[in-house]
């Protein structure tokens, strides 16, 4: 993978300032597969006291972000399928990976999946980017 990109795609996830809010943090990052984490606090819970679907959509999101720029180029979403299977233990370190399983010219698709610490599948999604013909606007600042 290209350094460049790599760090420059951390830089910029690490000042995002919604994934500050969340407490997203990018853990890994190679062509095609990214790996963020989160902890679930009680910010996060809906009215049942159990994970918000959008903080775990958010953190499978945010791994689907990194994966689908990490080749340089600008990607962006143009369908997220998301399955909600489980709600985390209170406290719990969540992370999502995803992973590139097509590429063409135009467009991706990806698996991506988040668990908790413990190994228990929170929930599955099927994404797909329409990749532009442009380098990360970014980059150049670095």
């Amino acid at each position: 993978m290209d350094e460049k990109v790599k760090k420059a795609i951390f830089n910029r996830i690490e000042k995002e300032p919604y994934a500050g809010k969340l407490g997203l943090k990018l853990l890994q990052m190679q062509e095609g597969f990214a790996r963020v984490e989160m902890r679930f606090t009680g910010e996060l819970e809906n009215i049942f006291g159990m994970a918000h679907g959008g903080a775990i959509f958010s953190l499978m999101d945010a791994a689907f972000e990194v994966a689908s720029n990490s080749h340089g180029t600008m990607a962006v979403a143009l369908n997220m399928n998301i399955n909600y299977l489980a709600s985390p233990a209170k406290g719990a370190l969540l992370t999502a990976e995803a992973r590139e399983i097509h590429k063409t010219r135009r467009t991706a698709t990806y698996d991506i999946r988040a668990t908790e610490d413990s190994g228990k599948l929170l929930a599955t999604c099927q994404a797909l980017v329409y990749r532009l013909d442009k380098p990360l606007p970014f980059l150049e600042k670095q």
